[in-house]
């Protein structure tokens, strides 16, 4: 690192900072002026979805992943388009036909509040685990930028740029400045890959041939789209399709659209945009893997910071610090998304549902900054405990445990009203998210069962709902008051 690289990276912090402030000021504005949330357009809708959805899962965690397996790392950007084509044909009417300001309020109109309020909690616990890969990716770029900082500094300095990117704007800001992280962050990815193309003059078969006598994490050396089983990519995949569907942020995101045109588009234009990140990231991180280990750097941590290390080293010094500026935010702002979407649920389904607490628009937004607060502090300490993993190994097992406890209820209750036994989605609620983290952090289980615990955990619920659409509609006791 030298000087240049320091200007570009303030410059292109004082902007995201900049605008992020703006954003809080328009949105707050638009609180006062409007007895209801500001509606928004297509652009902002794309914006709030991919500025959450692309961060550092998809651009430092797809790079880790590629060093590491090669093109399985594809399956969280290709995932992740895939659900939001799905959230666009097929959800975003019923989500803005509900009366619930929340996926789990759905849930929990239809099937009572004890049902709701541990799809609260369970899908509460599965989205912040993502923001545990947020935080060690944001980390990841400022080490770079800074390796004398430490890690637990790094990780302070991710969450608080996390609390400005969203404590003030909600998901109006969020928007608006995932619409600006979103321009620069494609054209990092994109003149990385280009570069790399440059450098080996369009023939990446050096590469491959590098890869076809050098084995994968695995040992093995198939670096293809299933390098890590069928089972286990193709899991990831579906992880990442039913996580989009059953998030709050991207519910939250459609649910915000002026109409369903706006809605509608902006989902679109999302699963349009996103998988081509995951390619982009992919070729850097098959490229470093060819690298010799600098002095002193082991494999993994060579891995984590497969990208970083890739601007640092071949992209003008200037336009390098823009870029690793830009890939901090692009992980700031997934995990701040991710935080939002946390608060959203705590006020709505947990104080002013479950606890029948009335708060007024601007105690409401001061209990949202506090959870926002509380959410990043401890992802903080726990990041620091367990910094090791996997970026995208925490971004896979929160899409998955979302998927497991709220992708059959949620759609159960926008598509099947009045049919299914309450008794069995209470069920389906508990069991099936025990069943995907059982699995997939259970060392010797998650070694000997050759897919991902989210198949387990889905077809657990299937089983369980469709006895409870068998047996009929029928309420629990505490849930009839």
């Amino acid at each position: 690192m030298n000087g240049y690289h320091y200007i570009g990276i303030v410059i292109t912090l004082a902007i995201f900072i900049a605008i992020s402030t703006y954003a809080g000021v328009r949105a707050r504005r638009a609180r006062l002026q409007s007895a209801g949330p500001p509606k928004t357009g297509s652009m902002i809708i794309a914006g709030a979805i991919m500025g959450t959805l692309v961060g550092g899962s998809s651009t430092v965690g797809t790079a880790q992943l590629a060093y590491q397996y090669g093109l399985s790392a594809w399956w969280f950007t290709l995932g992740g388009g895939i659900g939001c084509l799905i959230l666009a044909l097929g959800f975003v009417r019923p989500l803005r036909e509900s009366t619930s300001l929340t996926l789990v309020g759905i849930v929990a109109n239809e099937y009572g509040r004890t049902p709701g309020l541990l799809a609260t909690i369970m899908s509460a616990v599965g989205i912040f685990i993502n923001i545990l890969s947020q935080l060690l990716a944001s980390a990841a770029a400022i080490l770079v930028i800074a390796p004398a900082f430490g890690m637990m500094p790094a990780l302070i300095a991710s969450a608080a740029l996390m609390f400005v990117y969203v404590a003030f704007g909600g998901i109006r800001g969020a928007g608006m400045v995932g619409v600006l992280k979103l321009i620069l962050l494609y054209f990092t990815v994109a003149f990385c890959a280009v570069t790399v193309l440059i450098m080996h003059k369009g023939e990446l078969s050096v590469i491959f041939e590098y890869l076809k006598t050098n084995p994968n994490k695995s040992g093995e050396m198939n670096w293809g789209l299933f390098s890590r089983g069928i089972g286990m990519d193709v899991g990831a995949g579906l992880s990442l399709i039913f996580g989009v569907l059953t998030t709050q942020t991207y519910g939250q995101a459609v649910m915000s659209g002026k109409n369903e045109r706006s809605a509608k588009i902006g989902a679109l234009v999302s699963a349009v945009m996103i998988p081509p990140v995951g390619i982009c990231g992919i070729l850097v991180g098959l490229y470093m893997r060819t690298q010799p280990l600098a002095a002193g750097v082991d494999e993994s941590q060579a891995a984590l910071t497969a990208l970083t290390e890739f601007i640092r080293l071949y992209v003008p010094p200037v336009l390098g610090g823009a870029m690793l500026a830009t890939l901090i935010f692009a992980a700031v702002g997934t995990g701040a998304g991710l935080a939002l979407g946390i608060s959203m649920m705590i006020n709505t389904d947990i104080i002013k549902d479950t606890l029948n607490k009335k708060l007024d628009p601007k105690k409401e937004f001061r209990f949202l900054q506090l959870w926002i607060a509380s959410v990043l502090v401890v992802g903080v300490l726990l990041s620091a405990l367990l910094g090791k993993e996997a970026i995208q190994s925490f971004a896979y097992m929160s899409m998955g445990l979302r998927g497991s406890v709220m992708l059959l209820p949620l759609a159960l209750a926008l598509f099947a009203k009045g049919k299914v036994n309450h008794n069995a989605i209470l069920v389906s609620v508990i069991t099936a998210p025990i069943v995907v983290a059982v699995i997939g952090m259970i060392p010797p289980l998650k070694n000997l069962i050759p897919f991902d615990g989210l198949f387990a955990g889905i077809a657990l619920s299937l089983v369980i709902c469709a006895i409870g659409f068998v047996k009929g509609k029928e309420r629990l006791g505490d849930d009839l008051q």
